[in-house]
């Protein structure tokens, strides 16, 4: 990644700026790309209930919902679900031909920053293969480029929200009652 580190990029709403200007932030980016069909715009979210991890993204091209996905999983970390709600995105938005910058909005930036740090780490499988997409990416083009943007739950922003939401409402249950404890 070394050789593309002028191709990503970490936005985050610092400690001691309001909501409102975290959120004027995140409706200006949007705003300003939403019409553009070069750009995919990605929100990610998971959460873990009654250990079953819920994974959820939703990819926005041209200010409209064209991806929506959903993955559940048992007995993993918040940080493996969020990883791979990140991984699936990424791997969503590189297929498609035309995108030229991906932008992934999460509340979980700990996870995206883990995608780029090469010391080893239990969460390296799920880097490895996000890098392995990034690093296609990069090298169709030299202007494609990756950001990331935090986004806390608190702040209800509407991209996020949505899937923030989705995560929340997933009422898991055990296909053997007999092993939940």
């Amino acid at each position: 990644m070394d050789i593309f580190s002028d191709r990503f990029s970490f936005n985050l709403c610092m400690k001691g700026k309001s909501n409102k200007l975290c959120i004027h932030q995140l409706d200006s980016m949007v705003i300003e790309v939403s019409s553009l069909q070069s750009i995919a715009i990605v929100a990610s979210d998971a959460s873990i209930k009654n250990n079953i991890a819920t994974s959820i993204s939703h990819t926005h091209i041209s200010n409209q919902l064209l991806i929506k996905t959903l993955h559940h999983t048992a007995f993993i970390t918040s940080t493996e679900a969020e990883m791979f709600a990140i991984r699936y995105s990424i791997n969503q938005a590189t297929s498609k031909t035309n995108v030229s910058k991906i932008v992934v909005i999460t509340d979980f930036i700990y996870a995206a920053k883990r995608i780029f740090d090469p010391s080893s780490h239990p969460f390296q499988n799920q880097s490895v293969t996000i890098l392995e997409d990034l690093c296609h990416f990069f090298s169709k083009d030299p202007n494609n480029s990756i950001e990331f943007w935090k986004c806390p739950s608190h702040l209800d922003w509407h991209l996020h929200k949505a899937v923030n939401v989705e995560t929340k409402v997933f009422n898991p249950t055990p296909a053997y009652s007999c092993k939940t404890s």
